[in-house]
């Protein structure tokens, strides 16, 4: 087989979110599997719904994620010269003609076919055949021009999820591949269409395998003919099912999806996206918890699933929270400073790279993402305010000179968790307390809060000024 290349082609009409980047997921991983080639297409033909900064999405989403393109992005409004091109070799070749039905004369016709009863469809009139006289060309009318979609047989393709797929040619009307020129222009080629250009940008780059939505099912026949005509076989096609949202509709904007560089935002490690995205229509055996250099390493298009599937937010943060137990100290310390700054938060000049590692290695557990990690180290970068209830039912008159007695003993301790943990014991055995009296009022004082991590340890990462000033106090 020749060298694998696939592409990733979204259209910029709306901000892509995670249903969307898995179509680029994919496609990325089985060329990455086959040392292959991924390709970034931008198509942007719906001039009107296009924007930039729907393209900076796709962009950033990408680049975030990893998803890195070897060639591209290639844009389809700048190869308009190309498509045309190519149009006007067909016409050439008599595979394309010009079609003078008006959209009125197309309305009159779709509702006498509904009310016979009959799929609506473009009746060839301005086909031309052998023997067949043409309508008068109407005076002052630029064509649409349609592709002579072949007649008899059907178009048949080994799709890799959905199996054999046989679609009558009967069924597929001529399709429109260029819209009217100008009034003024000399050009009978306007501005070819999705279909056409789709069909020009996979020949030309040489795609082997296409790997889409399952809403480009209805298209394929069509772009198949066309390649075909053009002396060109297909790819190999992958038509994906739906990813659908929490209340079981199909994943979009309209219906709350978030951008996927939200999630960036909201603190998700790229990899646990990635891992996450990966499950939701594809597996490896029971494998949940996966690098991407494991997916990379397993990927293949035999075991796409069939069905559609379900986002399930409890999943994915349960992903991410497996993906921050194993992820690098110093990578995550450099995300924990981007969350602070984020939060115009200056950390202390004592807080360098190798103490908010180790400050990351003991609460990362608790975590399902950096700004979750960031709320816990709060305390280290900023006063921390006790519950004031909490702090009254546990900093009672009789542990107050227990909490006294251990700051005592901190002042002079080594700062180190040993340490702290001996003077901890010897304070709990000079009051004769149990673990919880002394350490939960020590957390809220100290900490803000009652639950963390081992008390010796959580404290050792202090500046001891701080842990016996907040004591005190």
């Amino acid at each position: 087989m020749s060298q694998v290349r696939t592409r990733f082609a979204p259209s910029p009409t709306g901000f892509i979110h995670l249903g969307n980047i898995r179509s680029a997921l994919y496609p990325w991983a089985f060329a990455r599997a086959n040392n292959g080639v991924f390709i970034l297409r931008i198509e942007d033909t719906d001039e009107e719904r296009s924007s930039q900064a729907a393209v900076d999405v796709i962009l950033e989403g990408m680049q975030w994620l990893g998803l890195n393109h070897d060639e591209g992005p290639f844009y389809q409004m700048q190869r308009m010269d190309r498509y045309k091109e190519v149009v006007r070799q067909m016409l050439d070749q008599g595979l394309v003609y010009p079609c003078y039905m008006s959209s009125a004369e197309l309305d009159a016709l779709r509702e006498r076919q509904m009310a016979a009863k009959e799929k609506p469809r473009y009746d060839g009139t301005w086909r031309p055949e052998p023997g067949k006289t043409l309508p008068p060309v109407p005076a002052g009318v630029k064509p649409v021009l349609r592709f002579k979609n072949p007649q008899g047989g059907s178009v048949v393709w080994d799709d890799k999820v959905k199996g054999r797929i046989e679609i009558s040619n009967d069924e597929l009307d001529d399709l429109v591949i260029a819209r009217p020129a100008a009034a003024d222009s000399d050009e009978i080629i306007g501005t070819p269409t999705y279909n056409f250009c789709v069909v020009v940008d996979d020949m030309d780059m040489g795609i082997t395998h296409v790997i889409r939505g399952d809403d480009h099912v209805n298209n394929t026949p069509r772009q198949i003919n066309i390649l075909r005509a053009l002396g060109q076989e297909p790819p190999i096609y992958a038509h994906l099912p739906t990813v659908l949202n929490e209340q079981g509709e199909k994943m979009s904007k309209r219906h709350g999806a978030k951008p996927v560089t939200q999630y960036r935002d909201e603190g998700y490690l790229a990899d646990a996206i990635v891992n996450y995205l990966a499950r939701l229509g594809w597996s490896h055996g029971d494998d949940e918890i996966f690098s991407r250099a494991q997916l990379i390493e397993w990927f293949n298009l035999d075991h796409l699933g069939r069905s559609a599937s379900q986002f399930d937010e409890a999943k994915l943060r349960w992903v991410a929270q497996q993906h921050m137990k194993t992820a690098a100290d110093a990578m995550l310390a450099g995300l924990v400073r981007g969350q602070f700054a984020a939060r115009g938060v200056s950390l202390p000049a004592a807080l360098d790279d190798g103490r908010l590692a180790a400050m990351c290695a003991l609460f990362k557990d608790r975590c399902s993402t950096t700004v979750e990690l960031a709320d816990w180290l709060g305390m280290y970068v900023a006063d921390v305010i006790p519950p004031a209830q909490e702090l009254a039912e546990k900093l009672t008159d009789a542990v107050k000179p227990a909490v006294a007695a251990f700051a005592r003993r901190l002042a002079d301790a080594a700062w180190e968790a040993p340490a702290i943990n001996q003077a901890l014991k010897d304070t709990l055995a000079e009051f004769k307390l149990k673990m919880p009296q002394l350490a939960i009022p020590v957390r809220l004082l100290v900490c803000g809060r009652a639950q963390t991590p081992s008390v010796d340890a959580v404290l050792a990462l202090f500046e001891r000024s701080v842990v016996l000033a907040r004591l005190a106090a």
